[in-house]
């Protein structure tokens, strides 16, 4: 992983040398709270009790390695400064999220694959909830901002982006657009992290209690909530596995891993599409209303220096997979349905054997299901080669989700080691955070469960029989 980092950052710029003593520490601790995470009194869910030998455990899952994580990365940066500004130039988490979410594209086309209708209704409805939330969030905040708080347009037009669409990046790319002082998306994007740490420690868990048997509302929610990507695809990383482990206690239903997690992934994916897109559109507005100059021209170039560049990743390692994988679950649909309805037959007539007192007419039958048995085998023959396809792809995936993680585990660590509360506050950031917190709580977070419930009421994740 440092190696391939290292080509990263010589590409950002970034001192190697620095990044790569920084990363190396920030690894190996973020890997200890990672296991740390798995310790069974954390992590092991009721049903695991027993298997552990332990009475008690706090069942947050093993992804309560990421809370590790955030906590020792708030330590780091607020109590040792010594140590965070040593490892300040590989402290980057939008890096680390955003290699994360290109590797989890490849897992996403894989189920895509797997449950190709399921897919399209997320993706579909995961593209109108966003479309919906967003010409609320940015307008409302817009507004409050201006009309009760008296910011000026330089800092309204930053704030809304940050608190509505997506954190960080949409706070820089407006702040660009728009011309503003690069100490307005600095203060924003300090905000957008510290609330996203408080957003991840909060509604998973409310969730988890709530929603837990409405498993893809909760992954929207989450996307539509949490305002960084790390933030919000690692809470519905950690709200897949509570709700997982919840439905499996409450109703012995097990849902199949991922599905959670992709749908706030989707979610946030459009949102971060809309970046470069709504960055051009207030381009435009400033250089022709708000500070209109004789002679100055917006490019359409600027869609394209604004658009999130790592979301090209994600849709090429998921497209790429469920072009390898769809055509063959297209094959082995309709002959695992042959197969089950074979099956089924089967078990019929093996009960009619066990009551049957004619040995003619048990003769017969047994003929009947030794056919049957052939049958299924010529079957699962002629589907074998498109079986060797899923299960090979299924281990690339497997293999590249344990990167996937770390990623994860490394986004944490640092979104805590670059919130320093205090010097966030000697900055000013106070009435700012007033305002994220008046938005934020009072109609952002609810206006999104709203919206989730709306396109994701009553659907629901594959369910693993067996």
């Amino acid at each position: 992983m440092l190696s391939v980092m290292l080509i990263g950052a010589g590409l950002m710029r970034i001192n190697v040398g620095k990044f790569a003593v920084g990363f190396t520490v920030i690894f190996w601790i973020s890997y200890l709270c990672w296991f740390t995470g798995h310790y069974a009194h954390i992590a092991a869910t009721k049903n695991q009790l027993a298997g552990f030998k332990i009475s008690w455990a706090l069942s947050l899952t093993g992804e309560a390695g990421f809370i590790v994580a955030l906590i020792a990365g708030l330590i780091v940066g607020n109590f040792f400064p010594g140590l965070s500004e040593l490892l300040k130039d590989a402290a980057k988490p939008e890096l680390y999220i955003k290699t994360a979410i290109v590797i989890m594209g490849a897992l996403l086309g894989l189920k895509a694959a797997e449950s190709f209708t399921l897919a399209s209704a997320v993706l579909f409805r995961g593209f109108c909830a966003i479309v919906e939330a967003y010409l609320i969030y940015w307008a409302v905040v817009y507004y409050v901002a201006r009309k009760y708080f008296k910011f000026s347009s330089e800092w309204a037009a930053p704030l809304a982006a940050g608190i509505s669409i997506c954190g960080v990046s949409a706070a820089i790319a407006v702040g660009g657009a728009i011309r503003a002082r690069p100490v307005v998306p600095i203060m924003v994007s300090s905000l957008v992290v510290i609330f996203a740490v408080v957003e991840m420690l909060i509604l998973p868990f409310i969730a988890q209690i709530f929603l837990w048997n409405e498993p893809l509302v909760a992954g929207a929610w989450m996307g539509l909530a949490v305002k960084t990507d790390g933030g919000a695809v690692a809470s519905g990383a950690i709200t897949d596995a509570l709700i997982r482990a919840k439905a499996l206690e409450m109703t012995g239903i097990k849902y199949t891993e991922g599905w959670i997690t992709m749908t706030s992934t989707t979610v946030k994916m459009f949102i971060d599409v809309f970046i470069g897109v709504w960055a051009f559109v207030l381009a435009i507005v400033w250089c022709t209303k708000i500070e209109c100059k004789e002679g100055e021209k917006v490019k359409v170039i600027e869609i394209w220096q604004r658009f999130p560049k790592f979301v090209i990743g994600y849709v090429v390692t998921f497209i790429l997979l469920l072009a390898i994988c769809f055509p063959s679950t297209k094959a082995i649909a309709p002959v695992d349905k042959e197969i089950k309805n074979l099956k089924d037959e089967i078990t019929l007539m093996e009960k009619k054997v066990a009551s049957a007192k004619d040995t003619p007419v048990e003769s017969a039958i047994k003929a009947q299901i030794g056919q049957s048995k052939d049958k299924i085998k010529a079957l699962n023959g002629s589907i074998k080669e498109q079986r060797g396809v899923l299960a090979n792809a299924k281990l690339a995936t497997d293999e590249s989700n344990t990167f996937r993680v770390m990623f994860f585990v490394l986004t944490f660590f640092t979104i805590g080691l670059v919130s320093n509360f205090k010097k966030l506050w000697e900055e000013g950031i106070g009435k700012l955070a007033v305002v994220y917190v008046v938005c934020l709580f009072g109609f952002i977070i609810w206006v999104g469960l709203f919206i989730s419930w709306l396109f994701f009421h009553g659907v629901k994740p594959p369910v693993i029989t067996g």
